[in-house]
């Protein structure tokens, strides 16, 4: 006896037949799916991607979102090979300039005066050994104040750079020191004032030491031997706190034009919550650039240490002068170098901490995003760093 209704599987329709409740079978082939409602049509068996998130996009230095610790580092090398000359150029001229007169103007003058003594008679040789004490002290005093003056331009210069830099931006140094105008004196008062707390810190501490060893006792010695080991670690400790929490203080005057006690209520709000983030970066590019710069002038010293003998067996006054002198210059030299891209280093990124932070808490990274698309499209946008909230 025959039936005329056609066999099914016990397991369920067959592939071909349609569900009941008007859904896709799920025999279907997979090519025959459908795009959601609404988008655009697309070929047979291609279905086009639902929309998603799509990156920020990077113009310069570094992506317009927050940033890892990773990027913080590749980025603070990068900023000396993406623009040299006004980084890496203005570096190695500011730190030049200050080694030169610091080691290479005092060390002529200190070796002139002590030549000059020997040659001269009994009687005059202290006065010229006291001249020559003199102006090398006065040359010191002229290279710290040269020196407060550089490494405060340095920092303006390169926190300048790496703002513009993460737009996109390659400027001159001539442009550099103009978008700074105005606040130079503010950061070189900065500069100055940091100096000479810590400067004043260290003094009042010793000073406070030697009390103890002034009485002579044997337990004030111990005193002050335990007083000067503690007091040391607390000056190390609280100079290491203050300076992580003012890092963003140059970055706050010069970026943000602010004055300086806003810039130092600014830095110090931007570091709360990200103290050890901002303090292991920082300290870790500090490790990392000392121990370079360990590596470079190490094989400098010892050939130092054994050309004296070598070169001048005799041991001849004026050889030895003249072999000190030259090698004096080449350190001067490497020691300018390596300084030069320690500065910019970890100016860059102190400056990129600071726009990390802005970005994290302001939402500074929505603000360049904006000015950049605004730049594309041929509008001139005011500065972002300025018009963030």
């Amino acid at each position: 006896m025959s039936d005329s209704t056609s066999w099914a599987s016990p397991g369920g329709p067959t592939p071909d037949a349609p569900r009941i409740d008007g859904a896709a079978s799920p025999y279907a082939p997979a090519t025959q799916s459908v795009a959601p409602a609404g988008t655009p049509s697309a070929p047979y068996g291609i279905v086009p991607p639902a929309p998603g998130w799509t990156p920020p996009p990077k113009p310069g230095l570094i992506p317009l979102r927050p940033i890892e610790f990773g990027t913080v580092i590749g980025a603070s090398f990068q900023v000396l090979r993406r623009n040299p000359r006004p980084t890496f150029g203005a570096a190695l001229l500011l730190n030049a300039l200050v080694v030169f007169i610091s080691s290479g103007i005092t060390t002529v003058i200190l070796f002139s005066g002590i030549d000059r003594a020997s040659r001269a008679n009994l009687a005059d040789s202290p006065t010229i050994v006291f001249g020559a004490f003199a102006l090398a002290l006065v040359a010191s005093i002229l290279a710290i104040g040269i020196s407060v003056v550089a490494q405060a331009m340095l920092q303006g210069i390169i926190s300048v750079e790496v703002s513009r830099a993460t737009l996109g931006e390659k400027l001159t140094l001539r442009q550099l020191v103009a978008l700074g105008r105005g606040r130079w004196w503010a950061l070189i008062g900065w500069t100055a004032l940091v100096g000479v707390a810590v400067f004043t810190a260290l003094v009042v501490l010793i000073g406070l030491s030697i009390g103890f060893f002034i009485a002579g006792e044997p337990a004030a010695i111990a005193g002050g031997v335990v007083f000067l080991i503690f007091g040391f670690l607390g000056y190390v400790v609280l100079a290491v706190w203050l300076s992580t929490k003012v890092a963003f203080v140059p970055a706050a005057i010069i970026v943000e034009r602010l004055p300086l006690g806003a810039a130092l209520r600014r830095s110090w709000t931007l570091v709360r919550g990200a103290f050890w983030r901002v303090f292991g970066t920082m300290i870790l590019i500090i490790v990392m650039v000392n121990v370079a710069s360990s590596v470079v002038a190490t094989p400098f010293q010892f050939a130092a240490s054994f050309a004296f003998p070598v070169v001048n067996p005799a041991g001849e006054l004026e050889s030895d002068l003249t072999l000190f002198l030259v090698l004096n210059l080449v350190v001067v030299a490497i020691t300018a170098v390596i300084g030069a891209i320690g500065s910019v280093i970890t100016t860059a990124a102190a400056s990129l901490l600071y726009i990390d932070r802005r970005m994290r808490t302001e939402g500074l990274d929505l603000e360049l995003q904006r000015h950049v698309e605004l730049r594309a499209s041929g509008v001139a946008g005011d500065d972002p760093y300025l018009t963030a909230p």
